[in-house]
């Protein structure tokens, strides 16, 4: 414990002998006395706003916070004790997590699914992040906001599009189960019949195994990149156009404005959203990748691709123990948690830029 001292917080006259309490001091007692007070005034006073907060709080209650209570059944055995949920079954400690990790039947899916899950989030990560970033130094430099606007609700529209609609063009585009897609056909021609993408085309490119997670990526990269965009256009546009100006002078091109100009200006929102991507790095689309598995229908000829595109999600989803299923997805959120929770710490170490 500190050892507290009156010379802490009271002034010492040496004519009289006496303390008392200087005035900075008498400022933040009277701040610190009236505190919650302040508060209070201020929500009185923006009651109407607060009030609009009450629906996300509760959605975020019911629907984020109260179903954590069931997490616990990962800690218990629901097969064996027949009971109607996970959270009632007998505690058997780390046992579904030692099963998961270790035991033959649930242990060779689950690390496949988790090897899938990461090399498909890396992928995402190198190719997915920087393509926004390019993208909104695009559009600041189309000047007709005409044409900017057009082009750019022509990037945005695929974010509004149904998963469903986006996998099936993906098929229509790289063959599915009965015909060449247009891509796969133009492919064909340019590598040769005899190509490896001619035999993987015979059964269609998506149920490649090969072939899965370049097409993966691309469908990503053209569903979110647009909208993504958003935030590092907001906040190049920010930039001071003093600073561009500035440059100028000094003899800058466009490259070296983008440079020395635009990245330092935006690189606070760069790493803030890194740290939020890696954040969620592990969370994969279970429903298109769900849709692409299952798009050829039950027939093996046409899931191939299951070796590289089961992921966690996918893996969870099929098992019929719900106890090893929630083992596998807590470890894969945990994981995701540590990352992101290190991303920031070396973001703050590196940057002086963090969440928190």
């Amino acid at each position: 414990m500190f050892k507290l001292k009156c010379d802490d917080f009271l002034t010492y006259d040496e004519a009289t002998g006496t303390y008392s309490v200087s005035p900075d001091q008498q400022v933040r007692d009277e701040v610190e006395r009236t505190r919650w007070k302040d508060i209070g005034f201020k929500i009185l006073a923006d009651w109407r706003l607060y009030l609009m907060l009450v629906p996300m709080l509760v959605v975020y209650l019911l629907w984020r916070y109260a179903p954590m209570y069931e997490l616990v059944g990962v800690f218990k055995d629901y097969n064996t004790s027949n009971t109607a949920s996970p959270i009632d079954g007998y505690w058997i400690g780390f046992k579904n997590f030692i099963d998961v990790f270790t035991y033959g039947s649930y242990a060779g899916e689950f690390w496949m699914a988790f090897r899938n899950t990461f090399i498909l989030a890396f992928y995402g990560l190198l190719f997915g992040f920087p393509f926004p970033i390019i993208l909104a130094l695009f559009f600041n430099e189309i000047r007709s906001n005409i044409v900017r606007s057009i082009v750019q609700v022509c990037v945005y529209l695929p974010k509004f599009m149904s998963i469903v609609v986006i996998t099936t063009l993906a098929i229509a585009l790289f063959g599915g189960s009965t015909q060449y897609g247009v891509l796969s056909q133009l492919l064909i021609n340019i590598c040769g019949e005899n190509s490896s993408i001619a035999a993987a085309a015979k059964n269609g490119l998506v149920y490649s195994t090969r072939y899965f997670r370049a097409i993966y990526i691309m469908t990503d990269l053209w569903e979110h990149a647009g909208y993504d965009s958003i935030v590092f256009f907001a906040a190049i546009i920010a930039v001071s156009p003093t600073s561009y100006e500035a440059a100028q002078i000094d003899g800058a091109g466009k490259m070296a404005q983008m440079r020395y100009v635009v990245i330092p200006s935006i690189l606070s929102t760069v790493v803030i959203m890194l740290i939020m991507k890696i954040g969620s790095l592990l969370n994969v689309s279970y429903e298109k990748i769900f849709l692409f598995v299952n798009s050829g229908g039950t027939s093996s000829a046409y899931q191939p691709n299951y070796e590289s595109a089961l992921v966690v999600s996918v893996w969870a989803n099929s098992q019929s123990n719900t106890a090893i299923a929630m083992a596998g997805e807590m470890t894969n959120n945990l994981i995701g948690m540590i990352l992101v929770i290190g991303a920031n710490i070396v973001s703050r170490k590196a940057t002086n830029v963090s969440l928190y």
